[in-house]
């Protein structure tokens, strides 16, 4: 679920409550009278739209048959050398893993491979090396090695709505105390049972300039 911004304005508070009922209550309520440091402010609750939002469940499978070969090097040989290259030195792996190959997709142009293992597993030694040494023609090069993986989205969804458990306060009076303070001042009044509230996850007060608060599902 992606994080949807809301544009918070000079003066304007949100508060979250562990529960929606409460959010619920104080905007049917509408206006509120708060004490802030002896200062009546007459404040509006609001419920308030969030803009668009994505939800998606991304799946991700990494095989372990095949990986992913780059960096191979230029060498004045044949195509089917450097194939037949590649496959030796694989099955003959120092890291542990490898065995016999099934096949060996190499591209000469975009210098890659993909190498594939006849064993399934055989791949698991070789996702912790993203660096591997290849010996051909008495030197050592280094192919970068990386699992091949397939990814694909489900479920997913566009949604808008108004949120249930958080609320928009209006018309708090600019005020010669700092921003935590009338932040705590706020909090104080809306967590008490007397004036309707209840329990408070997050609150967060603006005042001056503007914020962007992000909002989750």
């Amino acid at each position: 679920t992606t994080k949807i911004p809301f544009r918070l304005n000079q003066n304007q508070a949100l508060l979250t409550f562990e529960d929606e009922e409460v959010a619920q209550r104080l905007i049917k309520m509408g206006k509120h009278t708060v004490n802030l440091d002896n200062k009546i402010a007459h404040v509006s609750v609001k419920p308030f739209t969030l803009e668009m939002g994505i939800k998606f469940e991304l799946h991700v499978t990494i095989s372990g048959k095949k990986i992913n070969v780059s960096e191979v090097p230029e060498l004045p040989i044949p195509e089917e050398w450097m194939r037949d290259k590649l496959e030796l030195n694989f099955y003959k792996s120092d890291q542990g893993g490898g065995g016999e190959v099934e096949n060996v997709n190499y591209d000469k142009q975009s210098r890659t491979a993909v190498i594939t293992f006849l064993r399934p597993g055989a791949t698991n030694s070789f996702v912790r090396c993203a660096k591997y040494p290849f010996f051909v023609n008495g030197r050592c090069y280094r192919l970068s090695v990386s699992p091949d993986t397939n990814i694909h989205l489900e479920k997913f969804q566009l949604y808008c709505g108004i949120s249930k458990k958080t609320i928009l306060l209006k018309g708090i009076q600019d005020m010669e105390d700092d921003e935590e303070s009338v932040q705590d001042m706020i909090e104080i009044h809306f967590q008490k049972p007397s004036n309707s509230g209840g329990e408070i996850e997050t609150i967060k007060y603006v005042s001056k300039g503007v914020t962007w608060v992000c909002f989750e599902e």
